[in-house]
């Protein structure tokens, strides 16, 4: 048996430990990084980097059909689904040396291709190695959750970690879950020419704002995704090519393939968590806000910490702990300043409070300002009218954004910024964008705050004509 010590291991090679492990070890920290799987883990190899590709290959066959509108010709725009998925390989293998072995050992990381387990409460077993470590973080992330629907254990189903690996194009393609992942596909691969229906139990896109979301909604329809909500999965049965989803109210949906998008579950199992006295919770390892376990010495980042589930929020993770590991000084993980964006078409995206939130915390003292995209020329230049901005604000502030529509997703960072330094809307407003352009619908939105104080009040007018009168 090896045995090493170190000042910081990590376990898990995805976005939160490569984050921390490329800083940690820039910075002079002795690291040592455990991964049993693949570098990179879920978001290069089976979650934002190959979803966003296939989203590419997509758009680019409806913008071929739709290109009339621009005085060209339509074209037909048939898609070569093993084309289209050779395309996605080929985006993972660009990214991958950046997430490489080999380049976080240039960083001077001590990089182990074994999985990791706690065999004490500062001592983690990889294969025939067990290290000493002052500091230890749990990285691991997340895996595809596979509800206990009857009959799913005898049919062949897809979640985000085979999906890409399909290279004959689904016929009908059945999505069990309408959230951001099943939204995503199904638009995708109607694009590419599949029948896509989506089976959702409550409401599809449920986290977002509702106004927002149905706009969205509303567009897939139009393309032709079937969209079935309150329609919970009670029986799976059928064989592969013809698969059947029973409901539980009596309905019936048929399709050539299934995919189980319902969400995510921490990846845990691995770890023997009772042994470094870390306590799990249903939805991964229990931390406190500064991402401590119930093992000091223990820190938990990225999906496993339990909260909000993307890439960016890991990365933030990493530059949260590295601040009290490295320097000692206390550093606190919050959440109202992170946005989560949905890449379908139109695109959906989010920080702070929705409306509803935000109607629920302030009561009367909320004032909601609205632009529609439909008044911004860029768009109107773009045809890309569709969707809306929503800015919550609170004595001047922002507290929350809600975005729909072309560039959502780029739009929001404004906004982040804005909520992640407690920013007025004077100072949004103040901002010069260059014209035309689709960010000029922040600034615009800023205005609209300020248009019915400077336009509609009569103290503003009696100002303007005294001075008119009086000042040469």
């Amino acid at each position: 048996m090896n045995r090493l010590k170190t000042d910081i291991l990590i376990i898990g090679a995805g976005s939160a430990g490569l984050s921390l492990a490329a800083g940690a070890s820039q910075m002079g920290a002795d690291v040592v990084l455990l991964e049993g799987h693949k570098m990179g883990g879920d978001c290069l190899n089976y979650g934002c980097v190959p979803s966003k590709a296939l989203i590419a290959s997509g758009k680019a066959a409806y913008d071929q059909q739709h290109a009339a509108q621009f005085g060209v010709a339509n074209a037909g725009g048939e898609a070569d689904y093993a084309a289209a998925m050779a395309h996605v390989a080929g985006v993972i293998a660009q990214i991958a040396p950046v997430d490489s072995q080999e380049r976080f050992e240039g960083f001077g990381v001590n990089v182990i291709r074994e999985f990791g387990r706690f065999i004490s409460d500062s001592e983690v077993q990889a294969g025939d190695t067990v290290i000493t470590a002052r500091r230890i973080v749990i990285a691991t992330g997340s895996s595809p959750f596979v509800p206990p629907i009857k009959g799913l254990d005898g049919v062949p189903y897809l979640t985000n970690e085979t999906l890409f690996d399909l290279r004959e194009k689904p016929d009908h393609l059945l999505i069990i879950g309408g959230g951001p992942i099943g939204m995503e596909m199904a638009q995708a691969h109607l694009r590419l020419g599949c029948k896509v229906t989506v089976i959702e139990g409550d409401k599809a896109l449920g986290k977002d704002d509702p106004e927002l979301a149905e706009i969205v909604l509303q567009t897939l329809r139009d393309e032709g995704v079937v969209i079935e909500e309150g329609a919970k999965a009670r029986e799976i049965r059928g064989q592969k090519g013809a698969i059947e989803v029973v409901a539980e109210d009596g309905r019936i949906f048929k399709g050539s393939h299934l995919l189980v998008a319902v969400g995510r579950k921490a990846n845990t199992d691995k770890l023997d968590l009772e042994k470094a006295g870390v306590e799990p919770t249903r939805q991964g390892v229990k931390v406190d806000d500064s991402l401590r376990t119930t093992n000091r010495r223990v820190y938990a980042i990225g999906d496993v910490a339990g909260g909000l589930q993307f890439t960016h929020v890991a990365g933030y993770h990493a530059g949260v702990i590295i601040r009290s590991m490295l320097f000692g000084l206390p550093s606190k993980a919050k959440t109202s300043h992170i946005p989560w964006a949905t890449y379908t078409s139109p695109e959906l995206s989010q920080v702070g409070q929705t409306e509803a939130q935000a109607r629920a915390a302030h009561g009367d003292k909320l004032e909601v300002v609205r632009f529609h995209c439909n008044h911004n020329d860029r768009a109107i230049a773009e045809r890309k009218t569709t969707g809306l901005i929503k800015v919550m604000v609170i004595k001047g502030r922002p507290v929350g954004v809600s975005i729909v529509g072309y560039q959502a997703g780029e739009l929001i960072n404004l906004w982040a910024l804005a909520l992640a330094n407690n920013m007025k809307m004077s100072q949004i407003a103040a901002m010069v964008a260059p014209y035309p352009t689709i960010g000029e619908i922040n600034k615009r939105a800023a205005g609209a705050y300020f248009s019915p104080r400077l336009f509609d009040s009569p103290l503003v007018k009696r100002v303007v004509g005294l001075v008119q009168r009086f000042v040469p």
